[in-house]
């Protein structure tokens, strides 16, 4: 399993998300602190989640980062979140 498909299982089932992208952005990081020659590095991610109603940003990002932990602590140097409820733009 790579470790794209280890954030999406690990999101899917945490927050059953209406909306969830994961996008590896390492081919982009190439040369930077963090970025390994076979990517799986670096992530983008957009979630949209009932999880999120009424809970600030910064209790978003940690909700996340928190589910995340085990990878961030591992192969994933950078994860940038898009995180909202449904409903919001």
């Amino acid at each position: 399993m790579t470790v794209r498909d280890t954030i999406e299982r690990k999101l899917s089932e945490a927050l059953t998300p209406q909306k969830l992208v994961v996008t590896d952005d390492s081919h982009r990081h190439a040369g930077h602190a963090g970025h390994r020659p076979g990517g799986e590095s670096h992530f983008s991610v957009e979630v949209v989640a009932q999880a999120f109603a009424g809970k600030s940003r910064v209790e978003r990002h940690r909700l996340v980062n928190g589910l995340l932990a085990e990878e961030l602590a591992g192969p994933v140097h950078a994860l940038a979140l898009v995180v909202k409820a449904p409903g919001e733009g």
